[in-house]
């Protein structure tokens, strides 16, 4: 590979990697077994630690410290920093740090471990990622949208919601007990070995993965299992674990004379759709095919160190409605006709979630100015009516529209406890009902239409197919 060029510009660099990205991509797939033994090089390439730099900077992470209470958006000469890095990685000197825990709450009293590495360990990691990733999608099934690029859960969901209106009445819904945290390093190597040979990549992953991990108390332990959650990387390296569940699903579903056969003898038929570690099993056949599942996943899982919930994995028939990535999917009779369809709305969850939101932020003190409040509160309405926009979601904007206003004017009643009514209308109303200041206005859920969002299929593009590489690696 040739990385002698001088240090790039941004554009200049990105134009290098999606050129050499895309070549290694057409090669994994024009030969699956193909092992890749000379990428070392390419993780040290100016152009890969400038992106990846650009990409760590870029991060809402950039805010955050790992161990050595550096934050990344507080360094101003991130070229420096990468030509340290690239000096470390071309004498072999380069070892990560220890990532810092930091303890996330989650219902139910648990907790979710986020691991947050230093600003050099987060951009070796990018540039690993960066010349990993375009390998290993060549590999990976179209059943898995978590974490992977040009894909996101609304892919998920119209698959789920094709496939129920297709015969694919039971789910089984599968909960991994701490999947980032239990992945054996053992059983991951051995999946990465299948395609990088090259033995400085192989020990730089490890090394991510052995970094150990400094507790909010002080001491650090060791990493012998897992993945750090919140890693740069360790979205990929979950999807190479995970992958064993797509292959063993896929390899049943690819073959379509076998299903047609299974059907007419009466035999289930299975499509497994994944989010990350959330996975959903559609069956085509009876609640007792899908109980059978339970033992079956569980044992694919078992050689990569994971282990199933059993409290949480659940069997549920499309009648019953099953909840999948904040979206409740379920069949019900068309209103004001006979016929049935499986319709995705907002799950109960979901909606006490931003409502809670909602609540927290308007519980704030009112020195605030109305303009501070709008300007907290409207991307969260924007991004939470976004995400469920594709769905029949009209009904839960109206409830978060009128439970937003209801806050907002009791908000504006505890700062002007003495104003009245027509005061606080004249004053802080738009068009005498709706909260605005002269630069900014409430944002209004109700008012977001919904549509509907079409299913893609295989037809979801890679961004390495069209890319036109303009470097020779």
């Amino acid at each position: 590979m040739n990385t002698d060029a001088p240090w790039p510009t941004l554009i200049e660099a990105e134009a290098r990697v999606l050129g050499i990205q895309t070549k290694l991509h057409q090669w994994a797939t024009d030969d699956p077994d193909r092992r890749f033994d000379d990428l070392f090089n390419l993780v040290a390439d100016p152009a890969f630690l400038t992106v990846a730099w650009d990409r760590v900077r870029g991060n809402r992470g950039a805010r955050s410290a790992g161990v050595d209470g550096v934050k990344p958006n507080s360094i101003v000469f991130g070229t420096v920093l990468c030509e340290g890095l690239r000096a470390e990685l071309k004498a072999c000197s380069f070892s990560p740090m220890p990532v810092r825990e930091r303890l996330i709450p989650k219902a139910g009293g648990k907790v979710r471990r986020l691991g947050i590495a230093t600003a050099r360990d987060r951009v070796v990691q990018a540039s690993l990622k960066l010349v990993l990733e375009p390998i290993f999608e060549a590999d990976f099934k179209p059943v898995s949208y978590g974490f992977r690029p040009m894909r996101r859960a609304h892919d998920a969901i119209a698959e789920i919601r094709l496939l129920a209106s297709n015969s694919y009445e039971w789910a089984l819904e599968g909960d991994i007990t701490a999947c980032f945290d239990e992945i054996d390093h053992t059983a991951l190597m051995d999946r990465v070995r299948h395609r990088i040979g090259d033995k400085r990549v192989l020990g730089l992953v490890k090394a991510f993965l052995k970094a150990g991990v400094l507790n909010e108390d002080g001491s650090v332990r060791d990493n012998d299992t897992g993945t750090p959650q919140g890693g740069i990387l360790s979205p990929l390296l979950a999807n190479v674990a995970l992958s064993v569940l797509d292959e063993h699903f896929a390899g049943r579903w690819d073959d379509r004379v076998a299903r047609a056969k299974r059907r007419r003898h009466g035999l289930a038929n299975y499509r497994l759709v994944r989010y990350a570690d959330d996975f959903v099993v559609m069956v085509s056949g009876t609640r007792a095919h899908a109980e059978d599942l339970r033992d079956e996943v569980a044992a694919v899982l078992a050689p990569i160190g994971l282990r199933l919930s059993e409290e949480k994995t659940k069997i549920a028939h499309i009648d019953e409605g099953l909840d999948f990535l904040g979206w409740r999917i379920q069949r019900h009779q068309q209103r004001g006709g006979t016929k049935r369809y499986v319709y995705t709305y907002p799950a109960k969850k979901a909606l006490a979630s931003i409502v809670e939101q909602v609540r927290t932020i308007t519980r704030q003190g009112t020195n605030l100015s109305l303009t501070v409040l709008l300007l907290r509160l409207n991307p969260v309405l924007r991004g939470w009516t976004t995400y469920f926009r594709p769905g029949v979601s009209s009904r839960a904007f109206q409830h978060l529209r009128a439970f937003t206003w209801r806050r907002v004017i009791g908000w504006l009643r505890r700062k002007h406890p003495k104003a009245t009514w027509k005061q606080l209308r004249r004053r802080y109303l738009s068009d005498g009902w709706w909260p605005a200041e002269p630069k900014i206005r409430l944002f209004n859920p109700g008012a977001v239409t919904t549509t509907r969002y079409r299913y893609r299929g295989a037809a979801i593009p890679s961004p390495w197919m069209s890319a036109t590489p303009g470097t020779t690696a």
